[in-house]
């Protein structure tokens, strides 16, 4: 009886090993999900900007055979201000305002048929209110803009070297549309740069005015403007996520 229950255990535990076998190398433990957050452009922001311009300006007088071409243009400086709203798609929508200073001296046209004066124009300041809508790739932003623009500008009638004429001075604050695009990318969650270019037109504007030409004294104005830029992002709301395994 003995022998016949230790030949039993013993068949026991060689099956018992075989089915081990049979089960090959055991399997490790399933890798967790992680859960990686996606960046979001919702949210305002501010910052500063730094580029250069360029205007393509023409002045007439229309009672007259007199024109000139005087085209400021120099270094721009200035600081910006907006919000932005980023949806599920990576769509996102915003509305921007900013303001600069331009640089740059007085630039003078030879009046055609009176090469004894010139025409002198200066802009000193411009702003716009914008809206923007792009598409976000992570921490990338392409987007286009458009929106109302206003210039400042000052400009007169003056021998070459000397000063205005008694009475010939135009200019104002103008007013016209701009449109640009632009590429942005989140340096850190709340660091962004970018480069933007605008073209902005003012249309034609006539001025009363009693110079060597005539009373009247239109300028036509528009600007070209390539700047770099640096915003503060202040964050409205979670971040999306994704699932990485």
């Amino acid at each position: 009886m003995k022998k016949l229950l230790l030949a039993g255990a013993a068949l026991a535990a060689l099956a018992a090993g075989a089915q081990a076998a049979d089960l090959g190398a055991p399997r490790g433990p399933v890798a967790a999900v992680v859960v990686a957050p996606v960046f979001n452009w919702t949210g305002f922001y501010v910052g500063a900007d730094i580029g250069y311009w360029a205007s393509t300006g023409a002045i007439g007088y229309p009672n007259s055979i007199f024109s000139a071409t005087a085209n400021p243009n120099g270094i721009k400086l200035g600081g910006h201000i907006g919000y932005r709203h980023q949806f599920v798609n990576n769509f996102v929508l915003g509305l921007e305002a900013d303001l600069s200073w331009l640089g740059g001296s007085n630039r003078e046209g030879v009046v055609v048929n009176s090469p004894a004066n010139v025409a002198r124009v200066r802009a000193t300041w411009d702003t716009s209110i914008r809206g923007t809508a792009g598409f976000a790739i992570d921490r990338a932003l392409i987007y286009a803009t458009g929106g109302v623009a206003f210039l400042q500008t000052n400009g007169c009638s003056a021998p070459v070297g000397g000063p205005c004429i008694v009475r010939s001075e135009f200019g104002g604050t103008r007013t016209g549309w701009t449109v640009g695009a632009g590429l942005a990318y989140a340096v850190t969650p709340n660091v962004a740069i970018r480069g933007e270019y605008l073209y902005a037109n003012y249309g034609t504007r006539t001025y009363a005015t009693q110079n060597v030409a005539s009373s009247l004294t239109s300028q036509k104005i528009d600007t070209h403007t390539v700047r770099l830029g640096m915003s503060y992002l202040f964050s409205t709301g979670p971040s999306a996520v994704v699932a990485r395994y």
